[in-house]
């Protein structure tokens, strides 16, 4: 049975920094994000790939902001998610059609799929906005939105970002047809923006809130359903860091579940950031995941071949036996 591999698109990786966000712009930077997954995908293995949205959703909440004026309806949140997954969702869908056909592999059907995640209304998250949407903006304009009842962070030296409750996924619920398209042989897009999140209503009805679930979370649940061995987690970093923006800044190679969660209490990934990326790393080595990648997406291969990025894994010795038997077995 070939491996299944989780792929994870952050939704900063799919925008070019420095120019001004637009439907090219994401297509051309899918084009190179996307022809290395396209290579996985030759050599055998099963892939599924996953998307963040807090830009494209951010977006989508300014021009629902702006429509205000010309009498547009607003949307809510979990709508902006379901917009955006349909948007991002179509633009992979449509590259790696267009990579698969170059590259002789068009009998291999592109599905992507609406996907709802579970989340719970009582989740303390729910009053505690944590997770960063939308584009960077001046201290200046931060200070302007913030009257508008936004609540907005310091995001680094790129600027200041709004921040959204964001719940811990608790399931998807298409987990089990995405896994029969998966068997079937489709390469599914799912889960984008961390799935549109949902609890259930008083008469027993999945309905929306009005929140952002993390995407790298929610992604983890999604290919522990699956029994996918490896997640690379594909972000607009060449390596998760220790001491990020400091002088003290240094890149992570190799990482023990271990020294993850040390470093992780030790408050080194920032909350709606890096930090959920580690424990979803964490959370999925736990499981029984062989191994988690944090890197570009334009290295994606040499991610997945042990060669760059942050590799995180359980122990290197018993990932190194787990290899050789995979050598020795011929098998992806």
């Amino acid at each position: 049975m070939p491996e299944t591999i989780l792929v994870a698109l952050g939704g900063n990786a799919l925008i070019t920094p420095g120019q001004p966000p637009s439907i090219e712009g994401q297509r051309e930077v899918l084009r190179h994000a996307l022809g290395g997954v396209v290579d996985l995908i030759a050599r055998g293995y099963r892939v599924v790939l996953t998307h963040g949205n807090g830009p494209q959703v951010g977006h989508i909440l300014l021009r629902s902001e702006a429509g205000r004026q010309e009498e547009a309806y607003d949307l809510p949140l979990d709508v902006c998610v379901a917009q955006s997954q349909g948007e991002t969702g179509y633009l992979i869908a449509q590259v790696l059609e267009e990579i698969l056909r170059r590259r002789a592999m068009a009998e291999r059907p592109v599905v992507a799929v609406m996907t709802r995640t579970v989340v719970e209304r009582t989740d303390p998250q729910m009053q505690t906005p944590t997770k960063p949407i939308g584009p960077f903006y001046t201290r200046e304009q931060a200070r302007e939105l913030k009257t508008r009842g936004w609540r907005l962070v310091e995001a680094g030296p790129r600027g200041w970002r709004r921040v959204v409750p964001s719940p811990v996924p608790v399931r998807v619920l298409e987990s089990a047809s995405i896994r029969r398209l998966v068997e079937s042989g489709a390469i599914v897009v799912a889960v984008g923006g961390g799935g549109i999140p949902v609890g259930l209503s008083a008469e027993g009805r999945w309905t929306g809130i009005e929140a952002v679930v993390d995407k790298d979370l929610a992604s983890t649940l999604l290919a522990i359903d699956l029994l996918a061995t490896t997640i690379l987690n594909l972000t607009d970093v060449d390596h998760a860091k220790l001491h990020f923006g400091s002088p003290n800044e240094r890149d992570l190679d190799r990482v023990t579940t271990m020294e993850a969660r040390r470093y992780l209490a030790e408050g080194h990934f920032a909350p709606g950031s890096m930090g959920p990326k580690i424990q979803a790393a964490i959370d999925f080595l736990g499981q029984g995941g062989q191994a988690v990648v944090v890197t570009r997406p334009e290295r994606v291969v040499a991610g997945f071949d042990g060669l760059t990025g942050t590799q995180l894994r359980e122990s290197f010795e018993e990932a190194a036996a787990l290899k050789n038997d995979a050598i020795c077995s011929g098998t992806p």
